[in-house]
């Protein structure tokens, strides 16, 4: 029990830290509807499943220092790059206002939605290597602990991310965040933009 709220605990405040994954929901729900950016949560989970299933399986090509653990590495760095650039370059002109108009492709957006999400989850370095040390702390637990365990990891990362877009849907939740959307978005390109940085850093002379 006590290493269940251990992993639980660290995994849900990892959750709580804004990253693209965070800020391609609100945007989505903000512009699109809670219903579309249902489909970014979800793409989101599976990326985040693809991560569990493979570090709490031990596969040992996404251990750190891999060729492909490097490689997905940059491929990160080049997606945080590219979004850290463009909070910044449009950092206070989106005017997160709900659209009353109904969508012309609902099931298209909600699709496009899912590719997007899956796309920010899995070229995000973060979550490999976060999964990859919780599952070092799991090491000698059983298959079926090690299932509920990632059961329950996808389980919150959908339910989170669909309470941000449901809380972003609510006009005067997104009144508010409206008003503070630019400095996050400012803050928020930087830090991704430096942790890109970071991270190349570290595989040049790590």
């Amino acid at each position: 029990m006590e290493q269940f709220l251990l992993i639980a605990v660290a995994h849900f405040l990892a959750l709580l830290s804004p990253g693209p994954d965070f800020f391609l929901v609100a945007r989505t729900s903000a512009s699109a509807g809670w219903r579309v950016a249902s489909g970014a949560c979800l793409g989101i989970a599976l990326a985040n499943g693809v991560f569990i299933g493979a570090a709490f399986t031990g596969v040992s090509a996404l251990h750190e220092g891999s060729g492909l653990f490097i490689a997905l590495q940059l491929a990160g760095c080049a997606y945080l790059l590219y979004i850290g650039g463009l909070f910044l370059r449009h950092a206070g002109s989106t005017q997160l206002v709900a659209s009353e108009k109904p969508l012309a492709n609902p099931a298209g957006n909600w699709r496009t939605s899912l590719v997007m999400g899956f796309a920010s989850g899995i070229l995000n370095p973060k979550n490999a290597l976060f999964y990859a040390s919780l599952a070092s702390l799991l090491g000698s637990s059983s298959p079926v602990a090690k299932t509920l365990y990632g059961g329950w990891m996808f389980a919150m990362v959908l339910a989170w991310d669909l309470l941000v877009a449901l809380a972003i849907g609510n006009q005067r939740v997104l009144r508010r965040f409206s008003r503070i959307l630019p400095w996050l978005e400012r803050a928020s390109g930087v830090m991704l933009i430096l942790l890109a940085v970071g991270v190349l850093v570290h595989l040049a002379w790590g």
